[in-house]
């Protein structure tokens, strides 16, 4: 996987993150940091930051750094089973993506109501972290939405040269480690953090459609059809305005993996941009180096002027694609 080291250290003179921690409604306690401005303001924004896949959420501190010093309050939090949230073993330790979106995404969107009463709410999700809001139940509470390659991983949208080499490493050789250990000893391998036996399952299970990760109770959560279309249905009443970023070097996010997400949120005003490495005369972007603080003069402003604003310059590096057709 790309590299994520960068992100980890707190940069140096950087305000200093508020440590938190905060219980889901199925009595779960997460941990994450806050950053809060030095003042009480009920017209200041306050950002959820919502990770990748089994990425701790220290990966994003210079980001949300970043945001606080432009005049937000910022929180980042680790899912159960990642990072500062993982318990003692992750052996028989049962947590998917639909807990993650159910019940920690929601669990944080109240954190954030709870700290910053009457605040307006805004929202940041890297990869899985972009699509587990739609499963949260209070996700209208959110005003505006910026994402970083955010889909779910259906392996079909893979970038086409690497599709194969992509599928025989996260669909084939992950799921067996995790069936082997009980869980998917990511930190040794030197591919991301260790991960929950739900979670491999929810990300290699085949589905065309969020929901249907979880028809058949392979990972975390098993949902009948009609709960599905309830979950479909719930997703859909999402209306705040999304930014949708994606680079032309993303293996994971494609822009056939960002539009099949995007079109599960039908009414939500959606702008999907497109991003190569070369509008900004660098080498590589790819699915995680956006949240380096490299880019935080060339791309973090686009996301701040989305978070502030709901819009972008007329100089933004990159093209608008073409909104996705909905399906029928």
């Amino acid at each position: 996987m790309a590299d994520r080291s960068e992100g980890d250290v707190q940069a140096s003179g950087a305000p200093s993150p508020v440590p938190t921690t905060f219980t889901t409604d199925d009595g779960v306690t997460l941990r994450g940091h806050w950053w809060h401005a030095d003042s009480a303001d009920a017209q200041r924004p306050v950002v959820l930051v919502n990770a990748a896949t089994s990425v701790r959420a220290a990966y994003y501190h210079r980001f949300a750094a970043y945001l606080q010093r432009h005049g937000m309050d910022v929180l980042t939090y680790d899912y159960r089973g990642i990072g500062e949230s993982r318990p003692r073993t992750l052996r028989g330790f049962h947590a998917g993506w639909y807990d993650w979106g159910r019940h920690d995404t929601e669990a944080a969107i109240q954190e954030a109501v709870r700290q910053c009463p009457g605040q307006p709410l805004l929202f940041v999700g890297h990869s899985i972290g972009g699509a587990l809001i739609g499963l949260a139940p209070s996700h209208t509470a959110v005003q505006r939405l910026f994402t970083m390659g955010a889909q779910f991983a259906h392996w079909p949208d893979y970038a086409a040269q690497r599709r194969l080499g992509l599928r025989l490493k996260w669909h084939l050789v992950m799921p067996v480690l995790t069936a082997a250990l009980g869980y998917f000893p990511g930190q040794r391998l030197g591919w991301l953090e260790d991960t929950p036996r739900g979670v491999v399952r929810d990300w290699t299970a085949p589905a065309e459609r969020l929901e249907d990760l979880f028809a058949h109770g392979r990972g975390s959560r098993r949902l009948s059809p009609t709960e599905r279309q309830a979950l479909a249905a719930h997703m859909a009443r999402l209306q705040a305005p999304i930014l949708a970023l994606g680079t032309s070097d993303d293996e994971f996010g494609t822009p056939a993996a960002l539009q099949r997400l995007l079109r599960q949120f039908p009414h939500a005003p959606a702008i999907h941009w497109h991003l190569r490495p070369q509008d900004l005369g660098v080498p590589a972007i790819g699915h995680f180096a956006f949240f380096h603080s490299r880019f935080e003069r060339s791309l973090w402003p686009m996301a701040l002027r989305w978070l502030q604003e709901g819009r972008l310059d007329e100089n933004t590096p990159g093209r608008r694609l073409n909104p996705p057709a909905q399906a029928a």
